[in-house]
């Protein structure tokens, strides 16, 4: 990378989001713009996460650009290989190779308020932008909780998404921490090799059953032919979604029928009422992130297996130790403890126009942004699945399609206004926005439920989801409103009278005879 290179756009991450910008900005007619990316391939989420059984709960026809579709995917389900082949087959066919810069983590933003850009730092050199579009995404952070003693343990420790394939589950006591939904994959895929497995659960999970199948040649036939079977296979899959939401968000009493159906998936596979009863969750349906699977629930009645539903309290050695006092000898501990969802790490790199970093301005009130994408004191910066942009039922890809729209308009309106400009959201707009979107959230069943999410940040907030269906959220960023922003040009240089610029002539004039003499 050359040293102070100056782009149009910088954008940070290269996973769905992350290539979605630069597909749009290509669309756009912008071709001066790096994707920067700080692992050595693209894929973000879907390239960090390889462990045993890693696929997607989303449809595989809605979990895909609708601008770049995927007749051949083989199954409804599709597992994380296929996923990652898919991004880097749209790195390809939409020619963002030469855009991407790997192994370029960000190290700072820091914005110029005098010239009207960006200053980024990485670990391969410095460049500067006039936009800075942020697509790291949530789940790109493994957490792994403080538990006490847990530097002192002898075997292997590692988080889900950061499996280590060099080392041999087979034959060995394995602790597998969280039930989330990395978790009830990974139970079932290693659960036939492992000597013992301990599953330490704090909160059981609701699980439906995974409707999960091979897509047949002839299927995928049919839609390489008349890509119109493709479209309409995706449209059934969201309106199907869209008319869920209004149980999610506004009648979270309806959900009692689903938890009926969850309640006979458990039972199907755990007889042992003690088991049962430690699986069984106690708050609503849907508070927490629905499960999908058939194999989860089998996998906990085995005779290898024993759930501990009391949670990791502490590491003796080689032994780990429960809240409830009990004991296990292990070999290896595996997190699956999820992500800086709401603390995200990236936020402590960008330092806006008051010096303060994101992080310190969301200190406070938490994450906010206006229409999930701009924050207030930051000017030509935008988020791509930004605050409360997630969804509790349906896709991602939705959402992020819907912020590529609001950034291409963004790029626009700046054209428009023309020179050194720049766009800052104002504190004003974002407020209201915000206090539309909690107030909203409040009869929500992710508020309602009576459970503590990775939805909700540390003070209860939620400042991750979408409280409405992806219809909403698409009119609401269909186009940038410029009244929600300030318009800020560079500080003129004040110009020099007749007088004063012939004195400065006169003056150079002299000194440079003076030089010579």
């Amino acid at each position: 990378m050359a040293e102070h290179e100056h782009v149009r756009v910088a954008v940070i991450g290269s996973g769905f989001g992350g290539l979605g910008a630069a597909v749009r900005l290509r669309r756009e007619g912008i071709t001066d713009f790096v994707v920067l990316e700080r692992a050595g391939s693209v894929g973000g989420t879907w390239r960090d996460n390889s462990y045993p059984g890693c696929a997607c709960d989303v449809p595989s026809h809605l979990y895909s650009f609708s601008f770049a579709p995927n007749p051949d995917w083989p199954r409804a389900f599709s597992g994380q290989e296929h996923i990652r082949e898919y991004l880097e087959h749209v790195a390809d066919v939409f020619r963002l190779r030469p855009h991407i810069r790997l192994d370029s983590e960000v190290k700072t933003m820091r914005w110029d308020t005098e010239k009207l850009y960006w200053e980024v730092e990485t670990s391969s050199g410095t460049l500067t932008a006039d936009v800075v579009v942020s697509a790291t995404g949530p789940l790109s952070d493994p957490k792994v909780p403080d538990i006490p003693g847990l530097d002192t343990f002898p075997g292997k420790v590692f988080h889900s998404a950061r499996w280590d394939h060099d080392y041999d589950l087979r034959g060995k006591r394995v602790a597998m921490v969280g039930t989330g939904a990395s978790a009830i994959q990974i139970v079932p895929s290693i659960q036939p090799d492992v000597a013992r497995l301990t599953l330490f659960q704090r909160t059981p999970p609701w699980v439906m059953p995974r409707m999960d199948r091979a897509i047949g040649g002839l299927e995928r036939w049919l839609h390489r032919q008349l890509p119109f079977t493709t479209q309409l296979r995706r449209g059934l899959l969201w309106g199907i979604r869209e008319l869920q939401v209004q149980a999610f968000t506004k009648r979270p009493s309806e959900l009692g029928i689903v938890e009926q159906l969850a309640k006979r998936n458990m039972a199907r596979a755990i007889k042992d009422p003690e088991l049962r009863a430690k699986l069984t969750p106690t708050y609503r349906i849907g508070c927490k992130r629905i499960l999908l699977s058939s194999s989860y629930y089998p996998a906990l009645a085995q005779p290898n297996v024993d759930v501990v539903a009391t949670g990791l309290a502490e590491v003796r050695g080689s032994t780990v130790v429960a809240a409830d006092g009990s004991e296990a000898e292990v070999d290896a501990i595996i997190f699956g403890t999820g992500f800086h969802v709401t603390d995200m790490p990236i936020a402590d790199r960008v330092v806006g126009a008051e010096g303060k970093t994101l992080a310190e301005s969301w200190s406070d009130s938490g994450m906010a942004a206006l229409r999930g994408a701009t924050a207030a004191g930051f000017p030509n910066w935008m988020t791509i699945i930004g605050p409360n942009t997630g969804l509790g039922n349906s896709s991602m890809i939705l959402m992020i399609e819907s912020q590529l729209n609001y950034m291409a308009d963004f790029v626009r309106q700046l054209d428009v206004l023309g020179g050194r400009v720049a766009l800052g959201a104002r504190r004003s707009a974002v407020t209201a926005w915000n206090h539309r979107v909690q107030e909203r959230m409040k009869r929500t069943v992710w508020n309602t439920g009576g459970c503590t999410s990775w939805y909700l940040d540390a003070n209860g907030r939620n400042t991750t989801i979408w409280p409405g269906t992806t219809t909403e959220f698409r009119n609401a960023t269909r186009r940038v409103d410029l009244s929600e922003y300030e318009v800020i040009r560079a500080p003129k240089v004040p110009k020099q009278n007749a007088s004063q610029a012939a004195t400065a002539a006169r003056t150079g004039k002299a000194e440079k005879a003076e030089a010579g003499a």
